[in-house]
């Protein structure tokens, strides 16, 4: 179901850390996102097979379902909205969902998912926005490159995007114990593995500044800029599918011949 799957939400939400998310947890957060959209009814029912539908959710237990489920609540509960004004002296703050009530143990299992009123905006109406493909998202494995792949979603016409150090940190919940050589083996390099075949010719480029040991101040994302129309549903094959097209060749009754020719069009699709 997730396969023709849009993802639309309002650039704000871009601006909210998902700390802590795991890649489960946050395939679950955009599921119901996708579904949400356009609706001015403030809570929505999501049956349990709908949700793992849409989510590309693997476990089948309920129960494990259910425990998933209330974690991720319980990290929404933690992302603060709001707003302050000019002057500092009118301010508001609110969370996004304000309910999930879960019911497995009906015929149907399922969940009621409340938005709060004063988030409807992020949802609906429109006049500028983030868009992408749910099943994109659903098979991006690393947590880094899921939150790259929807902030770069944001810049997907310019093909540029920069962010400070501290932003980037920020934005993609990165622990402070990571020196720069972390940073590059366990943030950048998923990213750069998992994200290149969707954003063509994507480079990563370091901001260095002054001071002992050039510290980097900052990074720039380059990409080809899509054009306004172009089509969000799997324009390029997700890394995962090609890796899983080479196994299936590997096992299959061609000839070594045809399997080599094969896998190498295939990697070479990965290395553009």
């Amino acid at each position: 179901m997730a396969q023709n799957e849009l993802v639309k939400y309002e650039p704000e939400l871009n601006t909210i850390p998902l700390r802590k998310f795991t890649s489960v947890e946050m395939n679950l957060f955009f599921s119901i996102i996708s579904r949400m959209r356009d609706k001015e009814d403030t809570t929505m029912r999501f049956h349990f097979d709908q949700l793992k539908d849409l989510s590309d959710y693997k476990a089948t237990s309920n129960k494990r379902f259910v425990k998933d489920l209330e974690v991720t609540y319980d990290k929404l509960m933690d992302l603060r909205f709001g707003r302050r004004s000019a002057d500092g002296l009118d301010s508001e703050r609110f969370v996004m969902f304000t309910d999930f009530d879960i019911k497995g143990t009906s015929e149907q299992p399922y969940v009621d998912v409340s938005i709060h009123p004063k988030a409807l905006h992020l949802l609906n109406d429109l006049e500028s926005w983030v868009r992408f493909s749910l099943h994109q998202f659903n098979e991006l494995q690393s947590s880094y490159a899921k939150t790259m792949f929807r902030l770069l979603k944001q810049f997907r016409t310019k093909g540029i995007a920069y962010f400070s150090k501290d932003d980037f940190h920020q934005l993609l919940d990165i622990p402070t114990s990571y020196k720069q050589g972390e940073i590059n083996r366990s943030v950048l390099k998923p990213i750069q593995d998992e994200l290149k075949p969707i954003f063509k010719g994507l480079t990563i480029a370091k901001k260095y500044g002054k001071g002992r040991g050039t510290p980097v101040i900052g990074y720039t994302f380059s990409f080809k800029a899509e054009r306004k129309d172009a089509d969000d549903f799997n324009q390029h094959a997700p890394r995962t599918e090609i890796k899983k097209q080479i196994k299936e060749i590997e096992q299959g009754n061609l000839s070594e011949d045809q399997k080599q020719k094969l896998i190498d069009y295939l990697e070479k699709r990965l290395e553009d």
